[in-house]
């Protein structure tokens, strides 16, 4: 924990790095490489005009190629969406990286990015997967049983991926499983995005940023947790003013997600030492000590620790998704398709 504790300290911290040795160098990278932020600590390297050793300067550079490469092909596909899509009669809103990509936001400064996502009108799914799929996009799920799962319950189509690119894209219809305890209002989510162009559209700056809490902090066991909490404290920092904060509030309680909200603000203040609004955040509890934890969870050689922590939050993520006699059932059926499988290999 505390080798990660020192990566996030140098990320909110940055003139620090400027004392830091090469062995320091060597942990902070390797740590940056499993979380996934390893262009974000080149970005701060080069905003607080550090110099680092000459082998971590490469490794740096070498990252943000990346960056800058997986950004170029996130433009692109979104570009192909608009091309697609954008005129179909629906709106068609960006989701996660590739918004910040497009609408230029902090959270794309050194910021890989994946898979596209993009959120329709659910009444819209059957078209835009009819359309997508007669233009070189297959499905990833072919077992019967996830399709008809991600169908019914999940809050996106089964994934798609592209026969010639080999990119991914995920269409959704709303921020949370529809079996989840929390149901965010998905007609509102679209109704207030924000055109970018092309036919398309990003949310707007309070529903970009509980939907990004809701990812992590309902949604999520925290794998990959530092990464999201870096967006959601470079999101705060961006959209934070005296008229934001009664808006965030007011669309925290339109689409159920106040507690999950106050649980982000706080652990991103801990962490990151992000500016919010006292009054958002409520008090703390024994959970976020145990979210931070997780957090943290990894050795100076980025090896997993914290296993019970990590067990008990993957339950936990489990538990929020959907009722309890579902959650058996579906838990049931995917240990019977792994043993099948086992037997069959």
């Amino acid at each position: 924990m505390a080798e990660l504790a020192r990566l996030v300290e140098h990320l909110r911290e940055p003139a620090r790095l400027a004392a830091a040795d090469a062995p320091t160098w060597a942990t902070l990278i390797r740590l940056a490489r499993k979380e996934a932020l390893i262009g974000q600590l080149a970005t701060i390297v080069g905003d607080a005009g550090v110099s680092p050793p000459p082998r971590a300067r490469l490794i740096l550079d070498d990252a943000m190629i990346g960056v800058e490469a997986s950004q170029r092909a996130a433009r692109w596909e979104a570009r192909e969406a608009a091309r697609l899509l954008g005129g179909r009669g629906y709106p068609v809103v960006l989701m996660k990286g590739t918004a910040y990509v497009v609408a230029g936001l902090p959270p794309a400064q050194g910021r890989t990015v994946g898979d596209l996502d993009i959120l329709v009108p659910r009444a819209a799914l059957g078209d835009a997967e009819a359309v997508l799929r007669a233009n070189g996009w297959e499905p990833l799920k072919e077992d019967s049983y996830d399709d008809a799962y991600y169908r019914e319950w999940m809050h996106e189509l089964p994934p798609l991926a592209h026969g010639e690119r080999g990119s991914v894209i995920d269409v959704h219809h709303t921020i949370l499983p529809l079996t989840a305890r929390l149901r965010p209002d998905a007609d509102a989510l679209i109704a207030a995005a924000v055109p970018v162009g092309g036919g398309l559209s990003v949310m707007s700056p309070p529903d970009m940023l509980l939907h990004s809490i809701a990812h992590l902090f309902y949604d999520g066991d925290f794998e990959g947790g530092l990464r999201n909490l870096w967006d959601i404290h470079r999101l705060t920092t961006h959209f934070a003013a005296p008229d934001f904060w009664p808006a965030l509030r007011e669309r925290a309680r339109l689409h159920q997600l106040a507690a999950p909200l106050a649980r982000a603000l706080r652990t991103t203040r801990n962490l990151f030492g992000t500016e919010i609004d006292p009054a958002l955040a409520g008090s703390a509890t024994p959970l976020d000590a145990l979210i931070r934890r997780r957090l943290l969870a990894r050795d100076r050689h980025g090896m997993p620790t914290a296993p019970l922590t990590r067990q008990a939050l993957y339950v936990r993520s489990h538990w929020l998704r959907m009722p309890p006699a579902m959650l058996a059932r579906h838990l049931f059926t995917k240990w019977r398709m792994r043993r099948a499988a086992e037997a069959q290999g």
